[in-house]
């Protein structure tokens, strides 16, 4: 069990690192809301695979923090997030332990669970394209790093199962929503010289809205892409535009022609 002084210590070395670290400071209450969210899929997929407590655990961990883990091995660069921030895992393992003992309560809130998880995804990408931009990485490398903070760690949860990582997968955008989130907070941060709260809030909102429009048009992600078919496709309906055009023509001849 957590000591009464455990929190408040954690909640001044989160103050401290925030004041004295470059990186955008994230409110602590948005940080481990994302990693509740995040954390909850986790658990809820172990739940259906019908894995024990150890199982929903370590889901719950690689959902909410093996992004920022990837993020952090790849860069090489300042602190690795999971062992600067005292509170993320244990908030997350507690969390697997409520969804696991108590999934009633969490199924209930399905809509509620999927708007906090695409606003994770939001949250993580902009705090992964921040951390790389901050040790002068080039723009590309930092949408990258907040694409892979933001869905690293579902990825490695599919890993996990043995299973194609569903961001791989035709589906509507997730993926593809925390790039987008992450080139806006890079294009408004670097290029605008927007305050870092300000582009991190637009992050968010940009992830989910393309998650949104995603669901609500059924806009899903191409598997493939034939450009040579495209080509041919768009020629037989010009043939078939021109064949129309000159039946129009023949039409009208001999409409005239009736008239004379």
């Amino acid at each position: 069990m957590l000591s009464p002084a455990f929190i408040p210590a954690a909640l001044a070395l989160t103050s401290h690192i925030e004041t004295t670290g470059a990186p955008v400071a994230v409110p602590i209450q948005l940080e481990m809301l994302a990693v509740i969210a995040a954390s909850i899929g986790g658990a809820l997929t172990a739940r259906d695979r019908e894995l024990d407590l150890i199982g929903s655990a370590g889901l719950a961990v690689a959902c909410s923090l093996g992004g920022g883990l990837l993020r952090d091995i790849i860069l090489q660069v300042g602190d690795v997030y999971i062992l600067r921030q005292p509170l993320a895992l244990p908030i997350s393992i507690a969390t697997a332990a409520v969804v696991f003992t108590a999934p009633h309560v969490i199924a209930k809130r399905d809509r509620l669970i999927a708007f906090l998880d695409i606003f994770a995804v939001g949250l993580f990408a902009a705090t992964g394209a921040d951390k790389a931009m901050v040790y002068g990485f080039e723009p590309l490398v930092c949408v990258i790093m907040g694409f892979f903070t933001a869905v690293g760690g579902g990825m490695l949860r599919d890993i996990c199962l043995g299973q194609t990582p569903a961001i791989f997968q035709k589906s509507t955008f997730y993926g593809v929503a925390s790039i987008g989130g992450a080139l806006v907070y890079i294009a408004l941060a670097e290029l605008t010289g927007a305050s870092h709260i300000a582009a991190l809030t637009a992050c968010v909102v940009a992830t989910i809205l393309l998650r949104w429009l995603s669901v609500r048009y059924n806009i899903m992600s191409p598997t493939q892409v034939d450009l040579h078919g495209v080509a041919r496709a768009g020629k037989r309906i010009a043939r078939r535009r021109a064949g129309g055009r000159a039946g129009n023509h023949g039409k009208r001849g001999r409409r005239r022609r009736r008239k004379r």
